[in-house]
């Protein structure tokens, strides 16, 4: 890497003055909680893993995978040559689609730069045969289009000699001395999210993951956030850390599950918070490119997960893996079509609702807005269906495809809602009850 001393200087007169108003108890800036609202509203967003692994077609994870050494991984950019992004393209594609957001990978744990970095050579325009910035010519389009962008920043570093000690990943095959100053690295990062956050406009956010490569390690987050907080105060901070959330963070997220699940054995010890939620998982089995991943989920799946998130109060990051030539997989593109189609006709529904009243159950789910409760009825045969009570009295009861009425009862036993197999959809039957 080739420092730039003028960047370092004006850098560390930041990190000194965030430092100074740094505070233990975080309080939120009034454009950072409009910015929580409007997150909770938005629902459905776009999730992007795109790097020099691609050329590899074997995700994200490739370098530890296979443990490719540094001196042979180096190699990769220069075969990395994106001649077919669109990022116009991309950004329709995500609108198309239903999706308010799009966060994409900044830095993967490979440490490779997808933007014009100046405090390190070991980047996109300066390795590559491609030579430009996609993050800029992404956020550029984000901001014509009115589509909010959050940059994915991994906190660990398989290429940076100073991430020392090493964590649970990325072992002695890649050739790294065995000593480093961990202080130095994290200024390292705090300097790449600097111009992160002063270079590409507004930011939505920051999703941190890596945390978990050693979780007892001295990550100094009040200094991190606090930076974040100065430098964008609407920007939300959340990290894939699989704990219950820490000061400072705006938002909590859940890898491949629903919140308070733990099927994919990531989040043994976390718990769910009071902040805004995000569950992300994958369109087919993989995040990054994998060329022999045809494991592409179903219209159905898809849909009943993004149902499921919002039934449960979170968000739902949907992730695809461009391929190293810049084109999305035409499967991918036909999937995002068909939610895009599917949340035209429902996303009332789902866009600007919060989960319950009543929590998830083996049928399905509901959300509210207003003095209208939606009834996702998502697995069940039988015509009539009992829900619990929770204490409002229903004023009417409506299929939300055609307006049928919807015969109901309310009894000591709960509230029965009648609908006619004839009138049931496959992937969710919505019945819209109106409250007195």
């Amino acid at each position: 890497m080739k420092p730039i001393n003028s960047f370092r200087l004006s850098f560390l007169f930041i990190l000194l003055s965030v430092c100074a108003v740094a505070q233990t108890a975080y309080e939120p800036s009034p454009e950072n909680k409009k910015n929580r609202e409007w997150f909770q509203d938005a629902k459905f967003g776009l999730f992007i893993h795109w790097g020099v692994y691609s050329v590899l077609g074997d995700g994200e994870w490739v370098m530890n995978n296979q443990e490719i050494p540094i001196k042979a991984y180096e190699k990769l950019p220069a075969f990395f040559n994106p001649t077919e992004y669109d990022p116009k393209a991309w950004v329709q594609m995500a609108k198309a689609a239903g999706m308010k957001y799009i966060t994409i990978t900044s830095k993967h744990h490979d440490g490779f730069a997808m933007w014009d970095s100046k405090v390190s050579d070991y980047n996109i325009v300066k390795k590559t045969p491609y030579g430009k910035d996609v993050l800029k010519m992404l956020a550029d389009e984000c901001h014509k289009e009115g589509i909010k962008l959050f940059f994915y920043h991994s906190q660990l570093d398989w290429h940076h000699p100073d991430y020392f000690p090493r964590g649970n990943t990325g072992g002695n095959w890649t050739g790294r001395p065995q000593h480093g100053d961990w202080y130095k690295y994290l200024d390292y990062m705090d300097a790449q999210l600097t111009e992160l956050l002063t270079n590409y406009g507004d930011i939505a956010g920051i999703w941190f993951d890596g945390m978990w490569d050693k979780i007892d390690a001295d990550w100094r987050l009040n200094t991190t956030y606090s930076l974040i907080h100065k430098l964008q105060p609407g920007a939300l901070v959340g990290s894939n850390h699989h704990v219950a959330p820490f000061a400072g963070e705006d938002f909590q997220m859940f890898e491949k599950d629903l919140p308070g699940h733990n099927t994919s054995g990531f989040s043994p010890e976390q718990k769910v918070g009071d902040l805004p939620k995000e569950t992300c998982e994958t369109i087919n089995y993989s995040w990054g490119f994998n060329l022999k991943d045809d494991g592409h989920k179903s219209r159905k799946q898809l849909i009943q997960y993004l149902v499921k998130a919002a039934g449960y109060g979170a968000n739902f990051l949907l992730n695809i893996g461009p391929m190293p030539n810049g084109k999305i997989q035409s499967e991918h593109i036909e999937k995002l079509r068909q939610m895009g189609e599917w949340l035209t006709a429902n996303g009332e529904t789902i866009y600007g609702t919060r989960g319950g009243p009543l929590t998830a159950r083996d049928w399905g789910v509901t959300t509210q807005k207003g003095n209208k409760v939606y009834v996702h009825i998502l697995d069940w045969s039988d015509e009539s269906l009992v829900i619990p009570s929770w204490g409002k009295k229903i004023k009417s009861a409506r299929l939300y495809s055609d307006k049928s009425v919807v015969k109901f009862a309310e009894s000591e036993f709960g509230i029965t809602l009648k609908v006619p197999k004839a009138k049931m959809d496959d992937v969710d039957t919505i019945v819209e009850l109106e409250l007195k």
